[in-house]
């Protein structure tokens, strides 16, 4: 059953600051925007609605139903804790966590070292501008928009609430505030007034927020209680900040177990350089088991459990995953774009783990990899052959990579554990598919390929890839203008990677032999070419010979290719 009660906002800050309203372990972390953040508090002091909260109420001297932790006053994470009996009688949040932690930030601490700030001088028959800041010196004197006054007075949040709960007259502290700042007009000090007056009643005195305050029934045991607490947390947050299904399942993890949340964190914040997000933790986790359409409805305690027991293993694990792709020169295509796909290191993860070796030795699996280990460069050549295809970026056929994809590889790999790597036998997957795949490169299919990864290879795995930063050697307008066929001109054949303000700048339309013997343009034309793997032969640095040019670097790049394959 539920009760309701009205609480104004700064009484349930004061209660989020004794602990009274924590957060269950269920919940995820603030997602909320600073601007998110900020157009609350415009919303509060006009007297809008927001929304009620609803709260699982625990008893002071009972057993916790979740772990938690307590609501975050700079904006970092928090560790949640499992408390066997409750010191006091606390309010657990499952709707309405954004909000809390927004007003409970802005009137009594900070986001990331940033104060909330309130302009004196908003427009306060429209609307109330607030700010995150680190400093108010650095806040603008004045703004654009349009209201009556353009000055801005900036001061902080939390300081106006304390000196209001103070003396609870808003008038008095108008005044004190108007002699602080020297402020001698009339009209603006009307608009400190009015402002101050409208923050003092919405904050202090107005019951703006409603709490459910939900009791949990205690004739079911303690797991399908905590379940129907996150099946509830699902159904109130369809409506809320979007919860992507695998939240949920995280949500529902932690639920079966604590730890959990800190088996998460700890993966995550190890990990991140090499793409692993808490929803691809979770996915591997499902796969670990060899289950790769695990449903919310389907998670259950052996998940968590499955997890938890296996937690170093896992770990050891990745990090062995993160030492193979420094070996094989990888490290820096996954950490430098957090969207590559990490499907394949699910299963050189997959691989790893079930191979029949303690989670000590996996540390030391790839000791001496060139010589003694079997496994590496079959494993190197399936993921190389895999990205240059693009088979995880592409899409058709019935292939969606995180569908079929995985379901499909899984199928396969799971015949091999302690075994061989089977690289053959995985890129039979796509044949079978079928993918247009290839093993065999050559200059017709160049642009046939994942140009992304293609262009890594192309640098020395070293440069990042940019949209903005692919240029043709020779110009597009040159080329065209003698007739050549734009499949020609766009090909990877005549494109480099040059930094967006140069491609747009220096170099724009010019021919190529003008721009690549031209000091003021290229300094080190022997680097230059080197890099960008143009053929050695000046004679066909020139448009009129675009397509023996075309050729000759087709060949440099297929060699490139070659020597990493």
């Amino acid at each position: 059953m539920a009760s309701w009660e009205k609480y104004t906002v700064s009484d349930i800050v004061s209660e989020i600051d004794e602990e009274k309203f924590v957060l269950p372990v269920i919940q995820r972390e603030l997602v909320w925007s600073e601007d998110k953040m900020v157009l609350l508090f415009d919303s509060l002091l006009k007297g809008n609605s927001f929304g009620g909260v609803i709260v699982i109420e625990e008893e002071k001297d009972t057993k916790s139903l979740f772990a938690f932790r307590a609501f975050s006053k700079d904006g970092n994470k928090q560790a949640s804790v499992n408390k066997e009996i409750l010191s006091q009688r606390q309010y657990f949040v499952i709707d309405g966590q954004q909000r809390l932690q927004t007003f409970y930030i802005g009137l009594k601490g900070s986001y990331f070292q940033k104060q909330l700030y309130f302009d004196l001088y908003s427009d306060y028959q429209n609307d109330f501008d607030f700010v995150f800041a680190v400093d108010d010196d650095k806040l603008p004197k004045s703004t654009k928009e349009e209201r009556p006054i353009k000055d801005c007075l900036w001061y902080s949040a939390k300081d106006l609430l304390r000196k209001l709960k103070d003396t609870r007259d808003f008038d008095n502290v108008a005044e004190d505030l108007s002699d602080h700042f020297s402020v001698d007009s009339n009209e603006k000090i009307k608009c400190i007034k009015n402002n101050v007056k409208a923050f003092c009643i919405n904050i202090l005195y107005q019951e703006s927020i409603g709490i459910a305050k939900v009791t949990v029934n205690k004739k079911y045991s303690e797991i399908e209680n905590r379940q129907k607490i996150v099946e509830l947390f699902r159904r109130l947050n369809d409506g809320g900040t979007v919860l992507s299904a695998l939240d949920l399942v995280a949500s529902k993890l932690k639920g079966f177990d604590y730890r959990m949340e800190g088996f998460i964190r700890k993966m995550e914040d190890s990990f991140k350089d090499i793409g692993l997000s808490p929803e691809n933790l979770i996915k591997l986790i499902f796969l670990l088991q060899d289950n790769n359409t695990k449903e919310m409805a389907s998670v259950d305690v052996k998940d968590a459990e499955f997890a938890i027991n296996n937690q170093q293993r896992i770990f050891n694990t990745i990090n062995a995953l993160r030492i193979f792709l420094i070996n094989a020169k990888l490290y820096d295509y996954y950490n430098s774009d957090s969207n590559r796909s990490f499907i394949p290191l699910f299963f050189i993860a997959y691989f790893i783990f079930h191979k029949s070796i303690s989670d000590v030795e996996i540390n030391s699996i790839w000791n001496k990899w060139e010589t003694n280990n079997v496994d590496y460069k079959p494993m190197k050549s399936w993921l190389f052959h895999s990205l240059i295809n693009g088979v995880f970026r592409s899409k058709g056929a019935g292939w969606i990579p995180y569908r079929t994809g995985i379901s499909k590889l899984l199928a396969c790999i799971k015949n091999y554990k302690n075994q061989y790597f089977p690289a053959n036998e995985l890129m039979d997957v796509y044949l079978k598919h079928p993918l247009v795949f290839t093993t065999n490169y050559t200059i017709d299919n160049l642009d046939k390929l994942d140009s992304h990864f293609l262009f890594y290879l192309m640098y020395d795995c070293k440069r990042q890839i940019r949209a903005n930063d692919i240029d043709h050697i020779m110009p597009y307008n040159i080329l065209k203008e003698k007739q050549i066929d734009d499949a020609y001109i766009n090909s990877v054949k005549n494109f480099q990677l040059l930094d967006y303000g140069t491609n747009r700048g220096a170099k724009k339309g010019k021919s190529f032999s003008e721009w690549v013997n031209n000091p003021n343009y290229v300094k080190d034309k022997k680097t230059y070419i080197e890099t960008h793997l143009i053929p050695s032969d000046e004679t066909l640095w020139t448009e009129n010979r675009f397509e023996e040019f075309a050729s000759e670097r087709g060949q440099l790049i297929l060699y490139k290719i070659n020597s990493y394959l």
